[in-house]
């Protein structure tokens, strides 16, 4: 589906009509990063003249590499010698006046051929974004923060996603969904260089909520017997099948975690409000800058996030150097609904909590969010500009 950008919405309109029916219009290139993240089959993003020539080319050098089947139309009021080979520097695939627009159509047309004959007889592969919920301290919350996150993600059927379970010794977003799986991942063991979907499928649980389940082993022993291998390569297949691939980690550093790690699009670290949290949180996002791990795509979720305990969120901003994506107070609702095998996102979708997990699946599926309902809790913090600013700079597997 073509998109095209530009902040003067007469001009959007203007644009969209010389796209073919379905054409996608928005207004700034940061909105542009999340609906091309979230499309692996897009073919053409058209930017107008409203957009900063500089910007526009910053999209198009990025895209050149990231993106290389994904072609740029720049529109602009002028069309000069200059503005000719900056574009072409920058690797833009066609410059047209502003008030051309059969000029914009004919750009488009030959993007399109131009995606048809790079894609080849056998198509594009899906690929859709694997998300990690981390945290290198246990009991804080990491299982039901991944159980809540893909059922908003899922949002009743309107996305396929399916929950890894990862923490592969002791891993409880089974009973945390009161399912009874009769297969996991240990049923693949000793299929690393065979697996497909068709071998992936049966071993699936689904959940009532339009969530497939690939459930952890029933016993710690089988955790040995899990090679890296095997990981990535189930992370990989179930990323070509499903829109989102959600992620439950062990809480540690250990070869498995790592070789998730190292799939990931998007990582969700999550942290309490205490300083040995904070601490090893602290720690662990120094190891990961090291690793080159989710830079520039990560998101802090602050659970049981209470003012009493003495540490604010600006405080734990400073420590973290990490902007808070959403927060999660304590509630007792939370707790009964885990217990009852309903998180609070399916059984209470209009809590101050399942608010903020629709916020945060909304930020990872560049999708508008809901109203927050109005609550106590404080408003989620803006993420930090630099991350945001990541959006044309993700870390490609």
């Amino acid at each position: 589906m073509p998109v095209v950008v530009d902040p003067d919405s007469a001009v959007l309109g203007d644009l969209l009509t010389a796209l073919p029916p379905g054409g996608h219009g928005m207004d700034t290139t940061e909105k542009l990063a999340a609906w091309l993240d979230n499309r692996p089959d897009e073919y053409v993003a058209v930017i107008g003249p409203g957009v900063d020539f500089a910007v526009a080319l910053e999209v198009c050098e990025t895209l050149r590499f990231t993106r290389p089947t994904v072609s740029v139309v720049v529109v602009r009021d002028q069309v000069d010698t200059d503005v000719l080979t900056k574009a072409m520097h920058a690797g833009v695939r066609d410059v047209v006046p502003t008030r051309d627009l059969a000029a914009v159509s004919g750009a488009v047309e030959r993007a399109y051929q131009l995606w048809i004959a790079l894609r080849g007889p056998g198509g594009v592969a899906r690929q859709g974004r694997i998300v990690a919920c981390f945290s290198p301290k246990g009991g804080v919350g990491k299982t039901t923060a991944a159980v809540n996150l893909a059922l908003a993600l899922a949002d009743r059927g309107a996305r396929q996603v399916c929950l890894v379970d990862l923490d592969l010794a002791f891993g409880d977003v089974a009973i945390t969904l009161q399912l009874f799986p009769s297969h996991s991942i240990e049923h693949a063991i000793g299929s690393e260089d065979v697996l497909d979907f068709h071998l992936l499928e049966p071993i699936l649980t689904r959940h009532e909520d339009s969530l497939m389940v690939l459930a952890a082993p029933s016993t710690p022993d089988a955790r040995d017997r899990i090679t890296p291998t095997l990981v990535a390569r189930t992370l990989r297949v179930l990323a070509e099948n499903f829109d989102f691939v959600v992620i439950d980690t062990a809480p540690a550093f250990d070869e498995l975690t790592l070789t998730a790690l190292d799939e990931v699009d998007e990582c969700v670290m999550v942290a309490t409000l205490d300083v040995p949290t904070l601490k090893n949180v602290k720690v662990a996002l120094e190891t990961m800058d090291a690793l080159g791990i989710a830079q520039g795509h990560r998101h802090l979720l602050l659970n049981r996030a209470d003012d009493e305990v003495g540490i604010g969120a600006e405080k734990v901003e400073a420590i973290l150097g990490l902007r808070i994506a959403a927060q999660v107070a304590t509630s007792v609702e939370i707790a009964a609904a885990t217990n009852a095998g309903r998180p609070i996102v399916a059984v209470k979708p209009d809590h101050a909590s399942s608010a903020q997990f629709q916020q945060l699946a909304s930020r990872l599926s560049g999708t508008p969010a809901a109203p927050t309902p109005v609550s106590t809790m404080k408003a989620t913090t803006p993420q930090n500009p630099r991350e945001e600013r990541g959006g044309f700079f993700r870390r490609r597997r």
